[in-house]
């Protein structure tokens, strides 16, 4: 999958929109990352990749404080939010999207996206941030665009997956967590997914993308942060990762 060469909407000089420094995190009493630190920047897609298990869904999770964690810091638009409520986190304009999904099966399409509304935002230099509403997100989504009376519980996976995308969209994110989005869904789903991502990032949204699916990474991200274990073991741009035999082999069995 090469969808363009990712560089027209790289970030500029100015501050990362999210930057994390020591980011642990745990189950339990089990320790799963282990002073992880990473940024995204506006109008950046960062691809967090690693075998199963190596923690990435843990990190994005650990972001949007919904397990706990113990941080260096979490900057969000240049604010320490490492004390804040997921809900705080999510008013900030810092969105989630679960792997598992968690639409509302008994609601409709229309009802699930009006969940997540939020109000309009401004970028840190007081331009106006993407506004969405129902008609922008079916005409980003058409699948959905045929089905808005329809319960979110009669749908396909592929269909849940994007009904999912649109309702962080209508919290008005500037930053989107955005785990496995290419996960158990069909390829022309998966095509789908990565132009939504590529157009998100025209329009200056920076993504934290956990990924395995490599050609997807590669079409969409800018840059690459390999976890093993917990760890933050290598960083590069994306293409680098990609063409490197040795690196792919060792940290994503690839």
């Amino acid at each position: 999958m090469k969808l363009n060469d990712n560089t027209a909407h790289a970030p500029g000089d100015d501050a990362p929109l999210l930057q994390v420094e020591g980011l642990n995190a745990w189950y339990g009493a089990a320790q799963i990352l282990f002073g992880v630190g990473l940024q995204v920047g506006r109008g950046e897609v960062v691809a967090l990749m690693g075998r199963n298990g190596a923690g990435k869904s843990t990190t994005l999770k650990s972001i949007a404080a919904l397990v706990p964690r113990r941080v260096g810091s979490v900057r969000f638009l240049g604010r320490d939010v490492s004390r804040l409520a997921p809900h705080q986190i999510a008013r900030l304009g810092l969105g989630y999207v679960p792997e598992e999904r968690r639409i509302f099966t008994d609601l409709t399409v229309l009802e699930n996206l009006e969940v997540g509304r939020q109000p309009p935002r401004r970028w840190p230099d007081g331009t106006a941030a993407p506004l969405w509403t129902p008609a922008q997100l079916f005409a980003l989504f058409p699948n959905l665009g045929e089905m808005p009376g329809r319960p979110g519980g009669r749908m396909s996976g592929g269909e849940q997956q994007m009904l999912t995308v649109a309702r962080t969209l209508m919290g008005q994110p500037l930053v989107v967590l955005l785990d496995e989005p290419s996960e158990g869904v069909a390829p022309i789903i998966v095509e789908q997914m990565a132009q939504t991502i590529l157009q998100l990032k025209a329009q200056g949204i920076g993504i934290l993308l956990s990924e395995q699916n490599l050609p997807f990474a590669e079409a969409v991200a800018d840059r690459a942060v390999v976890l093993e274990k917990g760890q933050v073991v290598h960083a590069a741009p994306m293409g680098e990762l990609a063409a490197d035999a040795g690196m792919r082999r060792l940290y994503l069995g690839v």
